[in-house]
């Protein structure tokens, strides 16, 4: 099975990086293939409402003149996709927000690509507003008709400056444990497939 981590946050090896990092190693560990991806401080715009995406079907974007593409096609092969982003105004940034506009039309255009594959949020945060993170994300995802599994708590860490995340204790233990609930609910998704299959 793969698993798909999309970092928003344009500092590459931050505090979203590292729970990202966290939520993948029980992954690793179980034997998934594992990616993340950098998608904040790229080049990757939002959503033009072109609608051509319905026209063509074909599991893309009209708009190729960005990364975007790339990152849908991984997308639609992942089982289980984590999406992480710093709290930007109480929102996630531009670029995973962009992601989750795209990549949600593109999924409903082609008979819900993304139906069934497990969706999991993480938000880095200073002090306030990753609730709102966390929802923006889940909003897509449920969408989506995804299947969001809970951790021990929020799936948010605490933190300022690059690496502040890894003092977070409980943040990162619940990271941890999100990446093992994944396992297990990949596990028993991906054993009922035939009752529930995927476009």
């Amino acid at each position: 099975m793969y698993a798909l981590a999309v970092n928003g946050s344009p500092r590459k090896d931050g505090n979203t990086y590292n729970m990202l990092k966290a939520v993948l190693a029980p992954l690793e560990k179980a034997g998934w293939e594992t990616e993340l991806i950098q998608v904040g401080g790229k080049n990757i715009h939002g959503c033009i409402a072109c609608y051509k995406c319905f026209e063509n079907r074909d599991r893309r974007c009209s708009v190729d003149s960005d990364m975007f593409n790339q990152v849908m096609e991984k997308m639609d092969r992942a089982d289980a996709l984590i999406m992480g982003s710093p709290t930007y105004f109480t929102d996630v940034s531009a670029e995973l927000k962009a992601v989750l506009d795209r990549s949600g039309l593109v999924s409903q255009a082609n008979g819900v690509l993304l139906r069934g594959k497990i969706g999991a949020a993480v938000a880095a945060v200073r002090r306030g507003g990753a609730t709102h993170v966390f929802d923006t994300i889940n909003h897509m995802f449920l969408m989506s008709q995804m299947i969001v599994p809970g951790s021990t708590y929020w799936n948010i860490g605490m933190g300022f400056n690059k690496g502040d995340v890894l003092e977070d204790a409980e943040g990162m233990t619940n990271m941890a444990h999100l990446g093992a609930v994944i396992d297990w609910l990949g596990k028993a998704v991906n054993d009922h497939l035939d009752a529930y299959p995927r476009p």
